[in-house]
Formats: structure tokens, C-alpha cells, sequence
């Protein structure tokens, strides 16, 4: 499994880095051009604005025709986004490259390449993976992102996201092309179930806050050290990467606990409490330069990278678990849609936030909105164990397993037609693959 989409992680993971690497210095670059709140936000935020809006139409895309030339299209709109900035003179066209990178929307065919690749089996794990590479690509791009555009000037780093991007689309030509997977279900995927979805709104709700915060964040940090602490520019790279390490150090134990340990809420529960906990440290510490307090600022910048670990790693994976088969690209488009959306809210009111309220006033509003958010994780049922029996196509009567679903603890069957399979899912608190296996001898096909 990991060999099959390693190369697909490191795609995605340079993508995001391309993404990430700008996101901790972009407003002090937005300010360099005497930009308004608005248009700052925009410069932060813009890119996530069309993500929202092609991420859809670009899956849809790729159902027809192939996910390898679709992602390859959208690296390369993404390098010419990259190269507008680059040679932005003015917020403006700032805003416009920022706009174009994000048409390159690209997230949730990726997410449907692994799913195909990836016997249902393994899945869950390889959603992990590739929420595990996006947190590293973050890491990474907060050491990156700080040193080299304090050293060389932040317009740099879109040149350096540009050849980032054109290493991936190398990277890409060496995939091979999705096999188109041809699925029989009682149903099929529809909007109005997936909305009426408890825990899927939940997850994607999280999906939401936690991109929303995250990005709105990083427009405060960077202004308030700067212009409210007094510190050099310089000294963000070193902030940001001992919270890089600090994230680093909360992602492992956080996927542990959670996927082996089935603790999955419990986890997503201490990403939201930290994340409050982060944005109480922003409110309370004194501004002045001069005050001991704060220090209490940087333990909140700390304290949000170690929410930030906690959570990343493991939201892709809870999705795909509350998925149904037929509901799976659906409500994996609409995960990455709520995010997106998020991202492109949190640069918005972090820049009118910033300019308006302050900081202080930012995060006490924040607080509150971490109250909601872990309410409605409180609400969400914790993902039960779920396994997979497979039976040979050929060897069995798909319609005499229509009888599975009166036995509890079934959750779906469903024939994957291309690969000649009939998948049975079923809750292993409540049945074991014998008794799976026990029950499919009555549907063999008579000889």
C-alpha cells in the first residue's frame, strides 16, 4: 500500500508546501504594499476563494476524463499563479496571482487517485498518510517560508513555489494513470443524505474551524511581532520553526491514540481545547515590548502548533470513515470544500480583524467560536472499527447477500465491478470475519 501511493503523498505534500510556504509572512508582504484590510485579506486568502469555487467542478473533470492530466493541468496552473506573484508590482496583481493559484484546485482528485489505488482495506490508513505529508509539508513551510523571505525578500518565495510545483508535475508524469473503478450499490450518491449526516457535518465542520483559525492566525502572528512587539523580521523563522518541531512531536502520539486506540474524538476534542488554549494566551498577554507577559504570546504561537499536529493527521481519515462507498468522493470533495472555504475566511477576518480590533479582541472572539466548535465535536459519535471481508465475484450470488442486511453489525456490501469483488463492511465490536464468512456460505453459487 505505501509503495502504491507514496508517490501520490509526495505530490500532494509538495503542493501544499507550495501553499503552506507563504502563508507565515504573506500579510507582512501584503503591508509592504499599503494595502487595505481587505485587500490584505484577499492577498492571504484569495487563493482558498477558488479553490472553493473550481474544487467541484475540477473532480467532476477527472470522473470523465483522466485524474493524471487533470492534476498535471492544475500544477501548472498553479506555477502560473506563483509567477504572477512573483512579479507582482502591486496588491493588486498580488491578488490576482493568489487567485490563480487557487483555480489549480486539485486536492480532492488527489484524495480520489488514492482511493482508487488503495484496496478499501487500507484506506483509512492511506487517508493518514496523506494528512500526515500535509502536516509535514506545513512544517516545513514554516522554516522555509520565514528564512528565506527574510533573507531574500518574500517574492522569492513564489519563484520558489513555482519550481516547487514544476518538481511535482515531474513527480506527477511518473504516476500511473487511475484505474476507473465501476461500483454496483443499492444507492447512489446524493446530496440530501450526506447533509442530513450528523457526523459528516461534524467532521466537515471541523474541517472548517480548524483551516479558518489556522490561517487567520498567521496573519496576527507575523503583524503583532513586527509592529506590536517591536521584534525584528527576522526572528519569526526561529518562532516558527521551534513550533514546526513542537507540532511535529504532538502528530505521532495524536494518530496513535486515535486510529489504534479508537480514541478518535477524544483527540479531536484536545486539538480543539488546544486551540483554545493558544488563542487565550494571544488574548491575555501584554503587548508592550517591554512586558514579561509577553512571552505568553510566543507559548500561544507553541501551544496552536501543538493543536495544529494534534488535528491535521487525522481529520482526512475520520471523513473517509464516516463515508459510505457510494457517498466516499462526495463527501471527501465537500471535506476539502469546507476547508477551503475556512482558509479563505480566516485570511479575510485576520486582516479586518487585525486593522479593526486588534489582537487582543480577535482572540477573545475566537475563544468563543472554540467553545462552539468543541460543542459540536461533543456531539460526534466516535467512529466505531470497521474491517472489510472480500469474496470473489464469480463464486458467489451478489443478490443473495441482500440477507446480510438484516444481521446487526453490518454496515454495507457492495460488488466493486472492476475488481471482480464483493466487499462486505461490518462493525468488529459487534461481529467477527468468521462470522462474515460463516453467513456467506448459504450465497455460493451452485455449481
Amino acid at each position: 500500500m505505501f509503495k502504491q501511493i507514496l508517490p501520490l503523498v509526495l505530490v500532494s505534500s509538495l503542493r501544499f508546501l507550495g501553499l503552506f510556504i507563504v502563508l507565515p509572512v504573506i500579510a507582512l508582504y501584503a503591508a509592504h504594499f499599503q494595502a487595505s484590510a481587505f485587500m490584505m485579506g484577499l492577498a492571504v486568502g484569495g487563493a482558498y476563494f477558488t479553490q472553493i469555487l473550481f474544487q467541484t467542478p475540477i473532480g467532476m473533470l477527472s470522473d470523465v476524463y483522466s485524474r493524471k492530466a487533470v492534476v498535471l493541468g492544475c500544477l501548472g496552473v498553479f506555477v502560473l499563479g506563483s509567477l504572477i506573484c512573483f512579479f507582482a508590482p502591486n496588491i493588486a496583481w498580488l491578488v490576482v496571482g493568489r487567485l490563480v493559484q487557487g483555480m489549480g484546485a486539485m486536492g480532492g482528485v488527489l484524495s480520489a487517485m488514492v482511493a482508487d489505488e488503495v484496496a478499501e482495506e487500507h484506506r483509512t490508513h492511506a487517508m493518514a498518510l496523506m494528512g500526515a505529508g500535509i502536516f509535514m509539508a506545513f512544517t516545513a513551510a514554516m522554516v522555509i517560508g520565514p528564512s528565506v523571505g527574510m533573507a531574500f525578500g518574500v517574492q522569492w518565495l513564489f519563484l520558489l513555489t513555482a519550481l516547487i510545483s514544476l518538481g511535482a508535475m515531474g513527480l506527477m508524469f511518473k504516476v500511473p494513470n487511475s484505474p476507473k473503478i465501476l461500483y454496483t450499490l443499492k444507492e447512489k450518491p446524493n446530496w440530501r443524505t450526506v447533509l442530513q449526516d450528523k457526523n459528516i457535518f461534524i467532521i466537515n465542520s471541523c474541517s472548517f474551524f480548524e483551516k479558518c483559525l489556522m490561517t487567520l492566525i498567521f496573519v496576527l502572528i507575523p503583524l503583532a511581532i513586527v509592529h506590536e512587539f517591536g521584534m525584528a523580521k527576522s526572528v519569526l523563522w526561529k518562532i516558527y520553526t521551534a513550533g514546526a518541531l513542537i507540532g511535529m512531536v504532538s502528530m505521532a502520539p495524536a494518530a496513535i491514540i486515535a486510529e489504534k486506540f479508537g480514541k478518535a474524538k477524544a483527540v479531536l476534542l484536545a486539538g480543539v481545547l488546544l486551540f483554545l488554549s493558544a488563542y487565550a494566551c494571544l488574548a491575555y498577554a501584554d503587548h508592550n515590548p517591554q512586558s514579561p507577559t509577553r512571552w505568553l504570546f510566543i507559548l500561544g504561537i507553541m501551544v496552536f502548533f501543538a493543536g495544529f499536529g494534534t488535528l491535521e493527521p487525522i481529520m482526512q481519515s475520520l471523513a473517509s470513515k464516516f463515508a459510505k462507498a457510494h457517498q466516499r468522493g462526495l463527501v471527501l470533495g465537500m471535506f476539502v470544500t469546507y476547508g477551503y472555504v475556512g482558509s479563505f475566511l480566516g485570511g479575510l477576518l485576520g486582516g479586518m480583524g487585525y486593522t479593526y480590533l486588534g489582537v487582543k479582541t480577535s482572540a477573545f472572539i475566537v475563544m468563543g467560536v472554540c467553545v462552539l466548535w468543541g460543542v459540536l465535536v461533543l456531539a460526534l459519535n466516535n467512529p466505531n472499527k470497521q474491517q472489510n471481508v472480500y469474496f470473489p465475484l464469480d463464486a458467489f450470488d451478489r443478490e443473495k447477500f441482500n440477507a446480510l442486511e438484516e444481521i446487526p453489525g453490518i454496515v454495507e456490501w457492495y460488488v466493486n465491478e472492476t475488481q471482480n469483488t464483493i466487499i462486505v463492511k461490518y462493525d468488529t465490536s459487534l461481529l467477527s470475519q468468521e462470522d462474515i464468512i460463516d453467513a456467506s456460505v448459504a450465497f455460493r453459487k451452485t455449481q
